[in-house]
């Protein structure tokens, strides 16, 4: 990450505008009385002419400002006079053209007749249909764009201005909409952004990494992060730090101008500052030397000006004359007899000036003119018509080429005899003024980087939307259309990334080797992206995706910023802004460079390229400028000299410049040939930086790709060239012939850079260092290679690691990653493949397989900080430099042996080191001697080989005769001759963090061993050894080796086992050193607390508190499992019975004590009561005891047997955090560690006779027990520590410098097991038999009940409450007392809210609103399916009826409720009108009825049929939010709970004897109903509660602290009971059946199935192709089998048609009503039922008028003022349930679009959802 003050030059204090005739830069012109005032000039000249000069018909000004808008009487017959003054033909009146410029040569014509395609302006001209609307001004009169506002989308903020914002842009802070009114009416107290511990806040509250603060860098973007950086200097040599941090050129200090931020460059400045190559002004203001006498009033004073020697005479337009002073005046004042100009040079003899003559007259031909002729003062003036000129003679006339002057066309433009014409490249049309060009396609849209993110915005529209945020700091950016893709740099990140133009895929396309990536652009035709980098001073070329990527300029390069591409062409351009500013240009392939522009330039930032019209144009901040020339530099002009502060970036589109600028934090726009038009898109903006017109014709796609369809014949990258193209080679790679690239490299330089691994590759002549790509190389120091697997090492002092990858990047991976603490020293042994470490934290050295296997710590002892390493497989030594309190350097076998050290005088920080095989000699690197040096490699013949301008060496390799060597203070590379020192080179400077340095090369000594020869024999690692022994066997770390000498044990006996967070390690005790070695799981590890082991299986368990999960593997990682994985919240203690073959736990977030067998079956809750806070438990198998600590409120340690009974508090005294707890069994002793009283304690396992064993410990955690010796980890210094365990004498630490330090085990494989109590036939028992004093209890599964003999178990509860909980699907039997829930292991879980139970089937079934399904599963967790999976948006209610084997489902966001058989098959939509947001849903299929809630705008709860007729409103009074519903069937009631009025309320059937049951729960969302109980979920308190049903009383809290809690339903025998007439053979219907009160129906699927359905009971209908069919596809459902059908009904039945569909009338199905929905009556007649249809379809009536009445008469009510605005806001279950506030508030707008978002809000984000709060998203 590098400063981007120096990338672009940061805001510039603009010069105070000076007021006169002539002055630069000023505002205004101010010309004195009788004087006219010209317009200002494009370089900020005025002109000041007399009075009586305007509207002579006289260029006096030269701009023919004097004469705009006069009426001058001056055109001839053939001519119009437009309202302006102008003469245009007469025939080009009323033509369509607005030929007079202010188009009154179209007004009051007759009406013009538009095509067909055309749209026809009120001013008569015709446009493109396409143009209407668009946003842009086609018609001129802006009667296209008279358009109805667009209609903002439900994510959006309309402003009031009438353009759109997305919708978390209000009241965010940031002023989004032009008008201000996003931020208006905004709370005052906006939410303050807290930055975590390892973060920085910049001034206005955004976060960005505590890494970046004081780094230099602008990270903030307001600098607030540079500042007060007292003990950090960001600035280079030659630069000034100003005040706010920002670094400037140090030329600039006291030169007048404000370049700092803070105007702290020009304080306290004395007289004079200025430098040699600068003049001062008279004001004191340093300029450059070249800009004196240059013309230009650069010193705002015209000091610079002043006695400079005229050297040329200002220009003249074409029809003005030169005075001898240089004066411009219109020719019509010359020979007029009149001293115009001050010298009368326009009345002088040799102007052919002389005395009128009374021949000369206008009246006699014509006076000699050619066209027009007037006399003024009697002399005869000849003047033109319109496009024409007056020629030399003063009589005849010349035609103007237009074409030659800038403006007249917008691109392209031909010469006509006395006018022009204009023309379209490909991809535009002409405009109807025939001079503008119009781009084909949609509607421009400006894109652009604003640091933190990247946005759009439509310049005609002011429409303002947001593409990507979250961004660090995005600087650069363009885009490539046809791929619809967007490319950014991030200066913070040094990154370039790429995302889809919607926003999507954020990709890393170049992540390594950027330091300052300021300027970006794409070649849209050979699909490659370019790059500038100001700090690497590079201009870089690659694929899209990065791959392939070169270096293609930098030589020359200082600070390249903008870049911009012309591929049709074949060119790149861009700007630099170093010492020595200037503007380039070369073919894409890097050849033909050429300068077009080095004057007159200071910060060239924004470059920009106008394909249509062949022009650039740059934008230079310090000159406040934005310019435009040829794309050869040719012709270039300033377009705007003033109102610009600081502009940054520009782009062009049509006639337009866009601009943004620094300094006004705005995008800007303006005309492209004359600057005018200046006005602002946007401002208030965050930061805006790099700018691009998003549209298809900024990217033409007329250019030919020079490299074809097979990519040229390259075999890597083409390049377009001017003339053709060029075959190129990634950085690094050398070309075999004109189109092919070596495969790989054969020799190259490979150095470290801290961030980065480098190389330079020796196959190529240019030397460019290439950076290779690798991720996340934090502080890398020691480097080496393998040739043979092409692979490169590295040490990482940081992450302390050791990495590896292949040579190109890929395959990187980490190799030994634990046990590290500064491995600073690496070397490989290429003849075995090992690799060696030095580790100056742990003073260790270690070798591995080059994989990182087998690692094994060969040297422990005597060393002090370690270095550098190399290694002499030849002659079987390894080398290594030790810079600790006494400097030397030693060296032993590569197996440890023959250890003596070599060098150990006049040393003081030997550094590098490098083996010489061909003269057996060893080089070191002495930073602080600052030498290199050299001896023979037994330390005799010591030389030194360069002794000075060696500041700080540190690196150090050998290459065939050269030495190479990096070093620190000189940052850069350097060569010698490794005999004679001499012949020293640079390779590379100015690099910052240089390191390790080796050369790679493929021509290693082989060297012949035993150990090639299968493996020398050894089991595990073959080591080589110094002769005559040649090699040694060793062991991994911790393992011995067994007394064969070739063969290692198989593992550990005595060893620590302990957990770190996010791994497990062990130290072994059976060897004479303590050495970490993680245990290999495969599986992840997030935050594991507890652990155990069972020796007798060698496996390892513990618990992961992140991951919600208890584990277990072999001790050598394998074999790893997850034994339980629902249930738990946060398992702080965990323990193995070894000899019981169980496993105890303790929860801390479910304050529970639990047991399972070691796989986690027949899991049991032991303790639930009166438990705050178990952390650690202990077993005593023998005695049948479990201990365990707690520390909530009031500590204590307890005990009970390991069945849960006999519990009794031990100790409850004195007692802080008591954490870690184990058994002295020999003792007979409980120890425990206190965290708080900061003691190891001990007492008996009673409790008495307590006395502390260990004081002061500062933060004790685990703590275990083996032999004599106690062991513990501790959190404050991060180390494993031992002490006697009977005197708590002799403490050594174990192993420190472990952060993370959690549980640990002491194990001692060799010792037996003890004899388990529950051994013969596990103890009697059908499932758990669990150990007490003086014997075994037999236990069962938590919720089963123990049958009456004491030892066999249920299999299952019979009576159980099912809820859900948005993840999970839980249980609690109502069959025991202990109330504790088990969870349902159904898979795949995500927001699960409704459920419903299947009693036939024994299957649940449940929505799940995340991923839109219904589900069904069995209770066990199998046979899981996805009954409907499509057409949902939010089922909120699920309902069976276990009857007609129907299930329905209320859909919130369709508005619907539905029905489908089991399966989900014969689907239909029964109801979907006048339903507002149905919620719960209950069936009573003995009744045939059907309710629902529904909490719209007017709550209710409805009745229907279970076929959706007989629809009827029960309750709609004195509701809130009716959230949940269920029924007695016993009683014959409807519950429900309504969380907004907070109670739960009662009626009967037909909604009368209503009564409130609760009158005050917080917020309800389900309730069931079970025997004498109401129970339901409860979102605030977060829990599970009961109340008597009959009177509300004795409330109970069945379970607490559950989060999410959704629906609720009982499971038991009696609950799903009784039949009706669907129950037998589906009541003869081929598809639905469905009960109603006193009858059934047969329906049809809303989507034919494929079966021929009937509405007709028993009816089947014949389909003579196939065989009848009416199953479900659920095969065991046996009714659906028809093998018989009822009788159809024989009487008539009156036939109504209009149920009849037409295919249905084809086949022959609508006689006898086949379609109608028919009864069916057990009687043979059917006329009772029509008396019995005619009564109620009039009780009907009267009841709907009733209804009306009432409601009108509720309504009216509610029409009250005071109540008006006590509308309701729904609660969302698809928020976090955490901090709900329930408020009594207007309901949002934007609420219904909220509320159902897939995504599950933030608790922050619910907490405001009750009120008008609008929801952050």
């Amino acid at each position: 990450m590098q400063r981007l003050t120096l990338l672009f030059g940061f805001l510039v204090a603009t010069v105070p505008l000076t007021q006169g005739v002539t002055g630069s830069g000023g505002s205004e012109c101010s010309c004195g009385r009788n004087h006219f005032t010209c317009a200002v000039s494009a370089f900020g000249e005025c002109t000041c002419i007399p009075a009586q000069w305007q509207c002579d018909g006289d260029n006096d000004c030269g701009d023919h400002s004097d004469e705009d808008g006069c009426m001058l009487p001056t055109c001839s017959p053939l001519e119009f006079h437009c309202d302006n003054g102008k003469c245009i033909r007469r025939s080009w009146v009323c033509d369509g053209d607005n030929d007079c410029g202010d188009d009154s040569d179209e007004q009051d014509c007759p009406p013009r007749e538009c095509e067909e395609d055309e749209f026809h302006c009120q001013n008569g001209y015709c446009i493109r249909s396409l143009w209407h609307c668009d946003g842009d001004n086609d018609c001129g009169d802006n009667s296209d764009e008279q358009c109805d506002m667009r209609k903002c989308s439900d994510k959006e903020f309309r402003c009031n201005d009438g353009s759109c914002i997305a919708e978390h842009w209000y009241c965010d802070g940031d002023t989004d909409c032009k008008d201000g009114s996003d931020e208006e009416g905004c709370p005052a107290d906006v939410p303050v952004t807290n930055c975590s511990v390892e973060e920085f806040q910049c001034a206005y509250g955004r976060c960005i990494l505590d890494i970046y603060h004081c780094d230099g860098d602008d990270d903030c973007g307001d600098w607030s992060d540079e500042s007060d950086c007292a003990s950090h200097h960001p600035c280079r040599l030659g630069e000034f730090l100003c005040n706010s941090g920002l670094c400037i050129n140090a030329g600039w200090r006291c030169d007048g101008d404000f370049d700092c931020d803070d105007q702290s460059d020009e304080k306290n400045c004395t007289a004079s500052q200025c430098t040699t190559d600068q003049f001062r002004c008279k004001s004191g203001r340093c300029i450059r030397l070249s800009w004196r006498c240059d013309g230009e009033d650069d010193c705002s004073d015209n000091s610079d000006e002043e006695d400079c020697e005229k050297t040329e005479l200002p220009h003249c337009a074409p029809d003005q004359f030169t005075c001898g002073t240089g004066r411009c005046i219109g020719q019509r004042k010359v020979c007029n007899g009149a001293k115009d100009c001050q010298d009368g040079s326009d009345e002088i003899p040799h102007q052919n000036c002389r005395e009128p003559s009374e021949e000369e007259s206008c009246n006699v031909d014509n006076g000699g003119c050619a066209h027009k002729c007037q006399q003024v003062r009697g002399i005869v003036q000849c003047t033109c018509h319109t496009g024409y000129r007056l020629m030399e003679n003063g009589k005849l006339c010349q035609d103007i080429n237009e074409c030659a002057e800038d403006g007249y066309c917008s691109q392209g433009c031909t010469n006509l005899e006395g006018g022009f014409q204009c023309w379209c490249v490909q991809g535009y049309e002409l405009r109807p003024d025939k001079r503008g060009c119009k781009a084909l396609g949609p509607e421009p849209v400006l894109l652009f980087a604003n640091r933190i993110d990247i946005r759009q915005v439509l310049p005609r529209r002011s429409e303002y939307t947001l593409l990507l945020n979250n961004l660090e700091n995005a600087i650069a950016l363009d885009f490539h259309h046809d791929k619809e893709l967007v490319f950014w740099s991030d200066v913070t990140l040094d990154r370039i990334m790429k995302a889809n133009l919607n926003g999507s895929n954020v990709e890393e396309v170049v992540s390594t080797g950027l330091e300052s990536p300021g300027g970006l652009a794409i070649d849209w035709i050979h699909n490659k992206l370019y790059w500038t980098d100001s700090g690497t001073s590079r201009i870089e070329v690659s694929n899209l995706d990065g791959t392939q990527r070169k270096v293609l300029l930098w030589q020359n390069l200082e600070k390249p910023r903008a870049i911009a591409l012309h591929p049709m062409e074949g060119t790149i351009y861009w700007t630099d802004w170093g010492n020595t500013p200037r503007i380039e240009y070369a073919a894409m392939d890097g050849s033909n460079r050429k300068i077009i522009a080095d004057t007159h330039l200071f910060w060239p930032n924004g470059l920009t390229i106008d394909y249509a019209g062949q022009k650039m144009y740059w934008v230079d901040a310090k000159h406040h400028v934005i310019e435009r020339a040829d794309l050869d530099g040719q012709n270039r002009r300033a377009v705007i000299s003033q109102g610009l502060p600081h502009p940054f970036a520009i782009t062009v589109f049509e006639d337009s410049l866009y601009w943004t600028d620094w300094h006004t934090k705005s995008i800007n726009s303006a005309n492209k040939f004359t600057g005018k038009n200046q006005e602002i898109i946007r401002n208030k903006l965050h930061f805006p930086m790099d700018i691009h017109t998003l549209h298809p014709q900024r990217q033409p796609a007329a250019g030919r790709n020079r490299c074809g369809t097979n990519n040229g014949g390259c075999s890597h990258l083409c390049l377009p060239s001017t003339a053709n193209y060029t075959c190129a080679c990634p950085t690094g790679f050398k070309k075999v012939d004109d189109y092919n690239c070596a495969g790989s490299l054969d020799k190259f330089l490979l150095f470290a850079r801290r961030t980065d691994i480098r190389r330079i590759s020796f196959d190529t002549e240019d030397k460019s260092d290439d950076v290779i790509p690798l991720a996340d190389v934090r502080s890398a120091v020691a480097l080496d290679w393998d040739a043979k697997g092409e692979y490169i090492y590295w040490t990482d002092v940081t992450t302390d690691s050791i990495n590896r990858a292949k040579w190109d990047g890929t395959k990187q991976e980490a190799i030994a990653v634990t046990s590290l603490e500064s491995p600073a020293g690496l070397a490989v042994d290429w003849v075995t493949n090992k690799l060696y470490w030095t580790d100056a934290g742990t003073d260790r050295i270690e070798a591995s397989n080059l994989d990182g296997s087998m690692r094994t710590v060969l040297i422990w002892e005597n060393l002090d900080r370690p270095r550098d390493i190399v290694v002499d497989p030849i002659g079987g030594y390894m080398y290594w430099t030790d810079w600790g309190a006494n400097p030397k350097i030693e060296r032993a076998g590569l197996d440890a042996s023959e250890r003596t050290v070599i060098i150990s005088s006049n040393l003081t920080w030997p550094n590098g080191l490098a083996v010489d095989y061909e003269t057996e000699r060893l080089y070191w690197a002495d930073a602080g001697m600052k030498t290199i040096e050299y001896a023979n490699l037994n330390g005799t013949h010591r030389r030194v080989l360069i002794g000075s301008q060696l500041p700080h060496p540190f690196g150090l390799t050998l290459h065939e005769d050269k030495i190479y060597w990096t070093d620190w203070q000189s940052k850069s590379i350097q060569s010698a001759d490794k005999n004679s020192g001499l012949g020293r080179m640079v390779l590379r400077e100015n690099l910052e963090n240089l390191m390790d340095i080796h050369m790679f090369h493929r021509h290693r000594t082989p060297v012949a061993s035993m150990c090639k020869i299968d493996n020398g024999g050894c089991s595990h690692l073959c080591l080589l050894a110094p002769l005559p022994k040649a090699y040694h066997c060793g062991c991994p770390t911790g393992i011995n080796l067994l007394a064969d000498g070739k063969t290692c044990a198989p593992g550990m006996t005595s060893f620590l086992i302990f957990a770190r967070r996010t791994d497990i390690r062990m130290v072994s005790l059976d060897i004479p050193y303590f050495a970490d070695v993680v245990v290999p799981v495969n599986g992840s590890m997030k935050n594991t607390i507890a652990i155990g082991v069972d020796p007798k299986e060698g496996k390892v368990y513990w618990s992961d508190s992140t991951l919600n999960k208890i584990s277990r593997a072999d001790l050598n990682g394998s074999q790893q499992e997850d034994i339980v994985t629902t249930g738990l919240m946060t398992t702080d203690g965990l323990a193995v019975d070894i000899t019981g073959r169980k496993i105890y736990w303790t929860d801390t977030g479910t304050n529970r004590i639990e047991v399972a067998n070691l796989d986690g079956t027949m899991r049991k809750v032991l303790i639930w009561q009166n438990l705050d806070s178990p952390r650690a438990i202990a077993l005593h198998h023998e005695k049948g005891f479990m201990y365990w600590t707690d520390w909530g409120e009031h500590a204590k340690l307890e005990r009970a047997a390991m069945d849960g009974s006999d519990r009794m508090v031990l100790i409850n005294s004195n007692l802080g955090w008591p954490n870690g707890l184990v058994i002295d069994k020999e003792g007979s002793r409980l120890l425990w560690a206190d965290a708080h009283t900061e003691r190891i304690e001990a007492a008996d396992l009673n409790g008495v006779n307590r006395r502390t064993l260990v004081t002061p410990v500062q933060h004790p955690y685990g703590l275990t027990l083996l032999d004599s010796h106690i062991y513990w980890t501790d959190w404050q210094t991060r180390s494993i520590q031992r002490a006697d365990k009977n005197t708590g004498n002799d403490i050594i630490t174990v192993r420190g410098n472990l952060p993370g330090l959690m549980d640990i085990q002491a194990i001692d494989r060799a010792r037996p097991v003890g004899f388990n109590k529950c051994s013969v036939r596990n103890g009697g028992c059908s499932h758990l038999c669990l150990p007490r004093p003086g014997g075994i209890t037999c236990a069962c599964p938590t919720g089963i009940q123990m049958k009456n003999d004491g030892r066999t178990c249920d299999n299952a509860p019979e009576t159980y409450l099912l809820f859900s909980s948005r993840g999970s699907i839980r249980r609690i039997s109502l069959d025991t007392t202990d109330y504790t829930d088990v969870h349902v292991p159904v898979p795949e879980l995500h927001n699960v809210i409704s459920l419903d139970y299947d009693s036939v089937e024994m299957k649940v079934y449940y929505t799940d609103v995340f991923l839109d399904v219904i589900r069904s599963a069995n209770l066990n967790g199998s046979g899981m399916m996805t009954v409907i999976g499509q057409g949902l948006k939010t089922t909120d209610g699920l309902a069976i009826d276990w009857v007609a084997r129907n299930l329905y489902w209320t859909d919130t966001g369709r508005n619907t409720i539905e029905v489908s058989w089991l399966d989900g098959t014969c689907r239909k939509v029964l109801i979907n009108n006048s339903l507002d947001e149905p919620r719960a849903i209950a069936v009573f299929p003995r009744k045939g009825y059907l309710f629902w809630t529904d909490w719209g705008n007017l709550a209710k709860i409805e009745r229907a049929q279970l076929d959706g007729t007989d629809r009827k409103v029960l309750i709609n009074t004195d509701l809130g939010w009716p959230n949940g519903l269920t029924l007695d069937y016993d009683s014959r009631r409807i519950y429900w709970v309504d969380a907004h009025l907070d109670r739960i309320e009662s009626c009967d059937l037909n909604g009368k004897l209503r009564q409130v049951l609760v009158g005050q729960v917080i917020h309800p969302f389900a309730l069931t109903q079970h025997d004498r109980w109401i129970y339901w979920t409860d979102w605030q308190t977060k829990s599970v509660q009961r109340v008597d049903k009959y009177t509300g009383r004795n409330k109970e809290t069945i379970l607490a602290n559950v989060e999410g809690l959704m629906d609720i339903i009982v499971v038991s025998p009696q609950r799903q009971t009784g039949t009706n007439s669907c129950g037998v053979n589906n009541g003869g219907c081929t598809h639905l059946c469905f009960a109603r009160a006193t009858d059934f129906v047969c329906d049809c699927p809303d989507e034919p199935d494929g079966r021929l359905c009937s509405v007709v009971p028993g009816y089947v209908p014949p389909f003579p192709e196939t065989t009848r069919s009416s199953e479900k596809a659920d095969a065991g459902d046996s009714r659906r089998n028809f093998d018989f059908f009822p009788a159809k009904p024989t009487d008539p039945v009156e036939n109504t048609s209009e149920n009849c569909s037409q295919k249905d009338a084809s086949q022959g199905l609508c006689e006898e009503s086949v379609n109608q929905v028919l009864p069916a009556i057990n009687g043979e007649g059917l006329h009772i039922s029509y008396i019995i249809g005619a009564v109620l379809s009039i009780l009907a009536i009267l009841i709907l008028i009733a209804a009306v009445i009432i409601y009108r008469h509720k309504k009216s009510k509610f029409n009250d003022p005071v109540v008006s605005n006590l509308t309701y806001s729904n609660p969302s279950y698809r928020t976090s349930t955490q901090e709900v506030k329930i408020e009594t508030v207007q309901k949002p707008a934007i609420y219904n679009q909220l509320r159902y978002q897939k995504e599950t809000w933030s608790a922050s984000a619910l907490a405001r959802w009750g009120g008008n709060e609008k929801p952050s998203i």
